[in-house]
């Protein structure tokens, strides 16, 4: 229980004996009593919150796991044998009235 042995816990009964007398010893041991039960009381419900919200958590990346689509690795770019990835992957063009809009001006027409 908090790392006391018998003997400590002994030498602690008799002080309390000494200090609070045989009268007002057995109050003292029931609002003691009271109070670590109410501590229990609080660390367990803490303690059950905590692994309900472990829990949920857990259950969430499960989810998003299986929602995930696999992503493919990406193509290995072939250095040195004469193709670049750049030629190989054309850049996508912006809609020009898109890029107009983006800008604040109004689209030209060719």
């Amino acid at each position: 229980m908090f790392g006391i042995g018998t003997p400590e816990l002994l030498v602690i009964l008799v002080v309390a004996l000494v200090v609070l007398g045989p009268k007002r010893l057995p109050e003292v041991a029931r609002a003691l009593g009271k109070g670590l039960a109410e501590l229990r009381k609080a660390t367990s419900g803490v303690a059950a919150e905590l692994e309900r919200a472990r829990w949920m958590l857990e259950e969430e990346v499960r989810t998003a796991e299986r929602g995930k689509p696999s992503v493919p690795p990406p193509a290995e770019a072939t250095v040195g044998r004469g193709s670049s990835t750049s030629a190989a992957t054309p850049k996508p063009e912006l809609p020009q009235d898109r890029l107009d809009d983006a800008k604040g001006r109004e689209s030209v027409p060719d």
